[in-house]
Parts: C-alpha cells; structure tokens; sequence
C-alpha cells in the first residue's frame, strides 16, 4: 500500500483507503468503464451512486429521478433495508433536494439544515449536516440528481469532491442514455414478438375472449404493469364498461365489475378517443371508487386502483386507459402499476395504443366470424328446407295418393281400412314436415332469438316434471311467421294454464298439445286421458282461459275425447 493512502470508514462500517488524486483518477476512470459493461438501467443507476459514493469519500449517496416537477423515483445508498423500512416514503423532491430540481446546478454546503429550503427529517432518519448535489442530464435533459452527504472523517466536500462528481454525472448521462436505448430496444423486440404471436392467434380463429385475455397479458408484460383489464360496453347497461378480462395482480377481484362511462378513467378515453394517463390513482379524483361487492371502497381502493389481494397497504398508482373503437361500440385497455412504481411514459403508451388496435382487430374478426357462421347456418337452413319441401313431401305426397288410387282395387273392407289408416299418417307427417320447414325459415326472427314455437317447447318440456311424463307436442303452420306477438303471449299462458290443470286434477297418463296455425286462425288443443273436467267447466284456469280468447274474438272449447278425458280447444282469429 502506498505511503499516499489513509484509512477511513465505508458506507459499510468498515474502514479503508482513503483515495488520494492519483488514486482518485483511477477509481474515476474505473468507474466510468463499469457505467458502461451494464446495459439494465436499475443496475446503471445503482452503479453511479455506488460509484460517486466511493469517489467522494461519502457516507449517504442517492440518485433521484425527475418527473414532473418532482422526484418519481429514489435509489438511496448507504442505508440498510431495514432503516428505509422505519423511514418509510422516499422523498418527493421538497426542501433542500428541490432545490437541484428548481435550479439544476452543482450545490455544496457545509451544514445542509442552515439552508433556508431545509424542510428538516422525518422521523428515524439518520442525521446529516455536509452535502453535495450535481444534476444528472441526458442529451441536455435533466434525468435526475446525485445526492451526498456526510463527508467521511467530519470534513466538507471540496472542490475537487464536486469537480469529480460533475465529471462522473457526465459519463452517467451516457451511460444512463445507452441503457435507455437497449431497454427500447428490447421492449420493441419483445413488443414485435407479442405482436406476433397475436396475429397468429387471430388468424387461427381463436375464440375472441382468448385473444383479448392474451392481448392483455402481453401488453402487461411489455409495458411492466402489474394488472391489464379489457372493459367493454355493457349489454344490459350502455352507460357502463364491464372489465371483460383482467390479468395479473388483483385480477380476480375486478373481473366483471361494472364502471360508469362518464366517470371513470377507461369512460375518459372512450369518450375522448384519446390515451389518459395518471401518475397515481389514489390522488386521482377522476378514478372511480367502487369495491368487489358493489359497495363504496375503502380509502385506497378502487376499481381503477383496487388493492390488489386485499392486502392493507398495498394499492395501484401509476395507471394508463386508451381506447377501443369498434363498430359496436366503443372501450378500454387499461394498465395499472402497483404505488410507488413509475408512471408511464409516452413510449410505453404508445405501444399500449398498438394492442388497443390489436384488441380491435380481435373485436372486428369475432363479430365478422360470428355474421358469416350465422349466414352459413340460415343458408343450410334454406338448403335444408328446400329439400325437404322438393323431395320429401312431394314424395310423400305421391306414395299417399298411389295408396288411396289402390284402395279402388282392395276387396277386403278391413285392408282398405288399413291403407286409408296409413294414408292419414302420411298426411300427418306431411304436417310436420312442413311445421319443420317453417321453423327452419323463420327461427331467429323473434327477438334475441325468441319465437312463439321455442317458447311453447320450452312451456311443454316444463310441464314434464309435474306431470310425470313429458307430453306430445305438435306444431303445424307458419307459427312464428303468422302469429302476432299479443297473440303468441296468450297462447303460450294458456298452454301453460292447460297444462298445470291437467297435473293437478286430470291424473292423466298421456297428453297431447297440437297448435295449428292457418291463414284465418291459430287453434291450440291440449288433450290427455285424465278424469274429465267434472260439473264446473267454466271456473278457475277454464275462466280464464275463454276470457283470453274472447278478448281476441276467439273461442274456448272444453270436450271430452271417445276414449275419455278432456280435450280443450282454443281458437282465436288471425288479422288479414
């Protein structure tokens, strides 16, 4: 060891050579070329502190980060994990550490708490008295500030503390410029990889929800938020986006949760057609409070910046919303970081903008896809139709008039009974056919897929477990075509009516319900082999069941069958 080094103590406790010039300059020089074998920029900003603590013979360094007029992140050394811990919040940029952000030159001070701009310490914070400060710029653009303090052995920082650290803030504005370009770089990469793989999954026909939960995953990773959620209009409520997917942290708790358009951050980007962007959604009054269960939130919570698990003291910060437009309406890719995390930068929102546009060409491609399933399927429908009106009824309808022309021939009266038995059910699977037919042309044309022939099947099938057994069900005619939506209701209550008398009173074992429906008139006939109607037919269900029909200018009749039972018939006109 040469006679020019002394010893003094590390940020370590442990004493070592104290550097002198020649000294000096080497572990400058060595510095520098370290600054620039990292390429990670967390590992280069904590290298330069390192660095200039080293340099300057300091027992406390920090680099602060400049966003906004303030301090967006802090990277303190010096101090153990546990004495941040007690501190508590990083600086934000007030005092004596503001002062380098208002006026960007190197500052030197003997006893940093007669500074008229000392805003003092908090609580468990080491005491410090002697202070250096240098700006840290890239390409003429302050990134942020290096700060030191108490000059080892109880001396101040010189001159030459100063001239040493300026030279060393110059080569972390380089290196510091590189990392950022490689961390671009890779973020590109990564982004065209994401990209890829997308439009892959797009072309493959994924189903659309898997494409957006994808979408959402990889723009989280590229953009290093810690939650992406997909909020789409809702159907039930247009004035609302519901979070449609949503990955990552907190993702299960925000899943389906509804936010109003107009007043939160995802409805600001629908309605602006613009990204919007918040530094911290627990300052933020335009983020919407809303907890998991529809109640308020609690302070800190929010469906923007819900605390993610649950866990106290743990909530979102830094969030960004672009919007989705597509021809069905308008949404919202969101991110989110956890607090205390950086905001998000203007090219980080970009590339969030290009899975927005990524998220809706997955929209577009779904709704396309579904349109032409949809035209396929009433195509084969027609097809079907067509065929069988062509080939099986007319076929049908020739094998029926061929038995009747050989009836002429049959001698025996109980062979002719036969034939004309088997012509009759010819005719009646003919009527299916043709009710078939119809419903093969006319399905999908009630509301959201409705139509009187699927809800008088579905008032049937419920019938079957009160009654025992499921009842037959016949249907001729152009039912949803011809019948009017008044009409189609009554009828569908008063086959249910039909039915509930005949599982309480009838004690039936078959039941028969046929609709017909002609250019003049819809019939409805329910009939079962129960006990008969007894001595009081126009009471009860029966009453109000000739009181629909009247009102319709129709009729209600109530028989019994050769065989015994009850048989109802309920007829009521059709308009011209």
């Amino acid at each position: 060891m040469s006679e020019s080094q002394q010893y003094a103590p590390t940020a370590n406790g442990v004493h070592g050579p104290q550097l002198h010039e020649p000294d000096r300059v080497r572990g400058l020089l060595d510095a520098v070329m370290g600054l620039g074998r990292d390429l990670e920029l967390p590992q280069v900003l904590r290298g330069i502190v390192e660095a200039a603590v080293t340099l300057t013979d300091a027992e406390y360094g920090a680099l602060g980060v400049v966003g906004d007029g303030q301090l967006s992140q802090f990277l303190p050394v010096g101090m153990s994990d546990e004495l941040i811990g007690l501190i508590g919040r990083t600086p934000c940029g007030h005092g004596i550490l503001g002062e380098l952000i208002r006026n960007p030159e190197p500052l030197r001070l003997t006893d940093l708490t007669r500074h008229p701009h000392s805003y003092g310490f908090p609580a468990n914070h080491p005491p410090m008295r002697t202070f250096l400060g240098v700006p840290v710029r890239v390409r003429d653009e302050v990134f942020g500030n290096l700060y030191l303090t108490e000059k080892r052995g109880g001396g101040s920082f010189d001159a030459d503390d100063e001239a040493v650290l300026t030279t060393l803030s110059t080569a972390a504005g380089v290196a510091i410029d590189n990392a950022r370009m490689y961390h671009e770089s890779r973020r590109r990469e990564r982004w065209l990889e994401a990209l890829g793989e997308i439009t892959r999954s797009l072309l493959s026909g994924t189903d659309a929800q898997e494409v957006l939960r994808l979408i959402a995953d990889r723009a989280r990773e590229v953009a290093g938020a810690d939650c992406a959620a997909v909020l789409l209009p809702s159907a039930s409520s247009p004035d609302q986006l519901t979070v449609t997917v949503a990955c990552g942290t907190g993702a299960s708790r925000i899943t389906g949760l509804r936010v109003p358009a107009d007043a939160s951050l995802p409805g600001m980007a629908v309605r602006s057609g613009r990204p919007v962007v918040s530094a911290d959604l627990r300052a933020d009054p335009r983020a919407y409070p809303l907890g998991p269960d529809g109640a308020a939130a609690v302070p800190g919570e929010t469906v923007d910046g819900a605390a993610p698990g649950g866990e106290a003291g743990e909530a979102y910060g830094p969030a960004v919303a672009v919007p989705l437009q597509v021809d069905t309406g308008c949404g919202a890719l969101r991110l989110i970081r956890l607090a205390g995390r950086p905001a998000f930068d203007d090219a980080e929102v970009r590339l969030i903008s290009g899975f927005a546009d990524q998220a809706v060409i997955a929209l577009e491609l779904a709704r396309r896809r579904a349109e032409s399933e949809e035209l396929t399927v009433l195509h084969d429908r027609d097809r079907i139709a067509r065929d069988l009106h062509d080939l099986a009824i007319q076929r049908l309808f020739a094998t029926g008039i061929t038995l009747q022309s050989a009836t002429r021939l049959i001698e025996r009266p109980e062979a002719v009974e036969r034939v004309g038995r088997a012509v009759n059910d010819l005719d009646t699977t003919i009527k299916i056919i043709r009710s078939t037919i119809f419903g093969l042309r006319t399905t999908g044309d009630g509301k959201d897929g409705r139509g009187l022939r699927r809800d008088l099947t579905e008032a049937v099938q419920r019938a079957a477990g009160s009654l025992g057994f499921a009842p037959a069900l016949q249907i001729d005619g152009p039912v949803d075509a011809a019948v009017p939506d008044e009409v189609a209701q009554h009828l569908v209550a008063v086959t249910a009516e039909a039915l509930s008398n005949a599982a309480r009173h009838a004690g039936a074992r078959r039941l028969d319900v046929a609709l017909s429906v002609t250019a003049a008139a819809v019939t409805l006939t329910v009939a079962d082999d129960g006990v008969g109607v007894g001595a009081a037919p126009h009471t009860g269900g029966l009453a109000n069941m000739r009181a629909r029909a009247e009102m319709l200018g129709g009729r209600l009749g109530v028989g019994a069958p050769e065989g015994g039972g009850t048989r109802i018939v309920w007829c009521v006109p059709l308009p011209a």
